[in-house]
């Protein structure tokens, strides 16, 4: 399925339904290259599950936990690691195999670990549909 968004306000609003319908356990893969809003994408993923905290790209922490909305909300930013064996010390089964909802962006990075069956989210600009367009592209794998 392709949405298009043509602001960030409507691309806030679709993570925002994705996460009002997420379930335990299920896991999001987030593909797009920097700055097409994959971090406004996941704060309305995050409002969605019922979290008021302030969500930011955990760049350099590669995780960050989110306990009080109706999920645990688990996002990884893993666009700076190193090597694989880097998940394993920070405990990434636990997270993707556990009860919370965790959203991956650069997933193509660790896809080698990556599970089974995800949801695979790739938000991509055209530009000659204008500066704030977007094709969001949904996919379950």
């Amino acid at each position: 399925m392709i949405i298009q968004s043509n602001s960030a306000e409507e691309t806030f609003r679709l993570g925002e339904k994705i996460g009002q319908e997420a379930q335990a356990g299920q896991v999001f893969c987030l593909y797009g290259d920097l700055g097409v809003g994959k971090t406004v994408f996941t704060q309305g993923l995050a409002k969605g599950l019922g979290i008021d905290d302030t969500v930011q790209s955990p760049t350099f922490t590669i995780v960050r936990e989110y306990e009080e909305g109706r999920l645990p909300f688990y996002h990884f930013d893993v666009y700076r690691i190193g090597d694989i064996e880097e998940m394993d010390e920070i405990g990434y089964e636990y997270y993707v195999y556990g009860e919370g909802v965790c959203l991956i962006e650069w997933a193509d990075l660790i896809k080698e670990i990556l599970p089974d069956h995800y949801t695979r989210i790739e938000i991509r600009k055209d530009l000659e549909k204008g500066f704030d367009y977007r094709d969001i592209e949904i996919k379950e794998i």
